[in-house]
C-alpha cells in the first residue's frame, strides 16, 4: 500500500523481481494472480477478468535508460505524453512541467543531443504530463554520475513535495534510499520494511 503524496524507495538484490513489481502495477507485465488498485479505481483483478491496458492508467513511468523517441525533440516527447491526457483531466500543464524541470532550453533538442542527466529530466516531465496519480521510476539514477544522480533524486523530492504526487523509487543506491519517507526490501517475493542507516523516517504527506 502506498499512502497519497508518499515517496517509497524499493531495494533489493538483483534479479529478485523489483522491475516486475513496477512492471505489474504499470501494466506492462500482467500478475498470475492478485489484485491492483489505484485510488479506487481496480487496474488488475485476476479473480475478476479485470486487466486496465497500460495506456489507460493513471501511472506515469520513468525508466533507467529514458526511453526518449529518438527522432522526436524534446517538445515533441512531452506532447506525445500530453496527448494522452483530455483537456479537461490535466493537472499539470505542460509549461508547469518544463518550469519544474528546468528544461526550457531544451526544447527543440533531440535526445542524442542531450546528456544523460538532462534525457533523465524530460524523461521525468513526459511521465507528469502524463497527470499521473502515481510516478514509478525503475532505476532513475543507474547510468548516472554521482554527481547527476543526486540532482535527479533531489528533484524527484522537490517534485513529491510540491506536486503531492506519490512516487516509488527503484534503486540500488541505500545512501538515495534512504532519503524516501519509506524503504521497502524485496526479499524471496516478499515486500519488507527496509532497514537503512541514515533513513529519514520522515510521515507521507496527509
Amino acid at each position: 500500500e502506498l499512502q497519497p503524496g508518499e515517496l517509497v524507495s524499493l531495494i533489493g538484490p538483483s534479479g529478485c523481481g523489483k522491475t516486475t513489481l513496477v512492471n505489474l502495477v504499470a501494466g506492462l507485465d500482467a500478475p498470475d494472480a492478485g489484485r491492483i488498485e489505484i485510488e479506487d479505481a481496480v487496474l488488475a483483478d485476476t479473480a475478476r477478468g479485470i486487466a486496465v491496458p497500460a495506456e489507460r492508467r493513471r501511472i506515469g513511468y520513468v525508466f533507467q535508460d529514458a526511453r526518449l523517441f529518438p527522432h522526436l525533440t524534446v517538445r515533441g516527447n512531452l506532447d506525445f505524453g500530453l496527448r494522452r491526457v483530455p483537456p479537461n483531466e490535466r493537472r499539470i500543464a505542460l509549461d508547469q512541467a518544463v518550469e519544474l524541470l528546468g528544461i526550457g532550453g531544451l526544447m527543440e533538442r533531440l535526445p542524442a543531443q542531450l546528456s544523460g542527466g538532462e534525457r533523465q529530466r524530460v524523461a521525468i516531465a513526459r511521465a507528469l504530463v502524463t497527470q499521473p496519480a502515481c510516478v514509478l521510476a525503475d532505476e532513475p539514477t543507474g547510468n548516472l554520475d554521482r554527481e547527476n544522480s543526486e540532482a535527479v533524486f533531489q528533484l524527484l523530492l522537490d517534485l513529491n513535495r510540491d506536486l503531492r504526487t506519490s512516487f516509488v523509487l527503484v534503486t540500488h543506491d541505500l545512501v538515495l534510499a534512504a532519503r524516501a519517507h519509506r524503504a521497502l526490501e524485496l526479499v524471496d517475493g516478499v515486500l519488507r520494511p527496509a532497514r537503512l542507516p541514515g533513513a529519514s523516517g520522515r510521515p507521507a504527506s496527509p
